[in-house]
């Protein structure tokens, strides 16, 4: 049986979750999710403890289990703290600029570039070089950073771009010159 699949995903104060089928709801202080579980996976919701279980022990059901077990617990996770992603601009003249919906990219290209968050999704500027992107839905928040970071991701040579907080950016040596 799945180590992670058996796991019981315990419901915090403030949240509720409603089930109809596979269709889970998940509403809390952060906001709400949903999401459609896939055949062969059976969820169970008791005295504010949820529990998956798997059809049979075939290879496909089995792989669900620990995914399925997963996806509620940071759909729960989500509606009651939240993730966040907090990412680091590094760079002469590099900067990021906070918008209504979303942040303006400066990192050395001959454009500036605007990006619009998803609606659940809140980007923050702090200085002018941090960029924290928070929201319920862990997918999202994780989509939305790497979306930021592939504007510019961080080169080898100088380590400029854009980089999570706490990435290590493996540095090579530059060219030598001809003797």
């Amino acid at each position: 049986m799945s180590r992670i699949g058996r796991m019981p995903v315990r419901i915090p104060s403030g949240v509720t979750v409603t089930l109809n089928g596979n269709h889970v709801a998940a509403s809390g202080p952060k906001g709400s999710l949903n999401r459609t579980l896939p055949d062969g996976v059976a969820v169970q919701l008791e005295n504010d403890v949820i529990t998956v279980t798997r059809a049979s022990d075939a290879p496909r059901h089995r792989a669900l289990h620990g995914l399925s077990r997963s996806l509620v617990a940071n759909m729960v996770e989500g509606v009651d703290k939240g993730f966040q992603k907090v990412l680091e601009i590094q760079g002469v003249g590099y900067k990021a600029e906070a918008t209504a919906r979303g942040v303006i990219l400066t990192v050395g290209l001959s454009h500036t570039v605007e990006y619009t968050a998803p609606k659940d999704v809140t980007i923050a500027v702090e200085g002018a070089t941090i960029v924290r992107v928070s929201g319920p839905s862990k997918e999202l928040v994780g989509q939305v950073a790497a979306e930021l970071r592939a504007v510019r991701p961080p080169e080898p040579y100088k380590g400029k771009g854009v980089r999570y907080q706490g990435e290590h950016v493996r540095r090579k040596a530059g060219k030598t010159g001809a003797k």
